[in-house]
């Protein structure tokens, strides 16, 4: 990276959170691992509850791996300033919001059903989509002229 890429804002706080959620998420598939290898009862016997941590801890990864793409690319493909600051920040309100989502859910739930902490998912999503379609749209206008 150039000493130009790290000043920048948006890209070194995507760079930060992307390190920031595989630090997370990472040991977090190491612990769901250990509750399956000592039997815990609590996790194993809620199928719903291994489901939703299995998806946060893989939505965790995956969008912090996003965030680490948007800070190398960001910069070259989002030239304008408050455009790439934009994008930054619904990335990073998604890709946290999003797993955090699919891990409430997990914890409280009953009968099948997650807890009310799912509800951040859709909301998490939206913000992953607006991120992203503004870049989609603000990179193919840069590729355009």
């Amino acid at each position: 990276m150039s000493e130009k890429e790290t000043r920048d804002p948006a890209t070194g706080k995507a760079l930060a959170w992307g390190w920031g959620l595989l630090a997370v998420s990472l040991p977090l598939g190491l612990t769901l691992e250990a509750l399956h290898a000592l039997k815990v009862s609590s996790y194993l016997s809620s199928p719903m509850r291994r489901e939703l941590w299995t998806l946060a801890h893989a939505h965790g990864n995956l969008l912090g791996i996003l965030c680490l793409a948007f800070a190398a690319v960001g910069l070259r493909t989002l030239p304008d300033a408050a455009s790439r600051g934009s994008v930054s920040l619904w990335l990073r309100l998604g890709a946290v919001i999003m797993p955090l989502g699919f891990f409430a859910g997990g914890i409280l739930n009953y009968e099948g059903d997650p807890s009310l902490g799912i509800l951040l998912v859709p909301a998490g999503a939206i913000c992953l989509l607006y991120a992203l379609g503004r870049a989609g749209l603000s990179a193919w206008r840069v590729a355009g002229s």
